[in-house]
């Protein structure tokens, strides 16, 4: 593999140029020369400061009943448009 041939992969601190270090001493960006050693390190948000992620919405048994219920009236109605159909094909 390539990447371990050059070294370790960095993208500089300073001005965002992904590069490779050659496997040398002092990783320095070929674009701005910082350092790689000198970069700020980052820190975690405090665990306080943290949000979790929101609870998924749990579905209601009633509203469950209440999508069966409009499924059943569905089909009601379509038995009551085929009898229609029957009357008027008999008279």
């Amino acid at each position: 593999m390539a990447g371990k041939d050059l070294g370790n992969k960095h993208l500089c601190f300073k001005c965002g140029t992904k590069f490779y270090d050659f496997k040398k001493p002092e990783p320095l960006c070929p674009k701005c020369g910082a350092d790689q050693r000198q970069s700020p390190v980052l820190k975690a948000p405090p665990a306080e400061r943290r949000q979790k992620a929101p609870p998924k919405p749990v579905v209601p048994e009633e509203a469950e009943r209440a999508v069966d219920d409009e499924v059943e009236a569905e089909e009601d109605d379509d038995e009551k448009d085929e009898d229609k159909d029957d009357e008027d094909d008999d008279a």
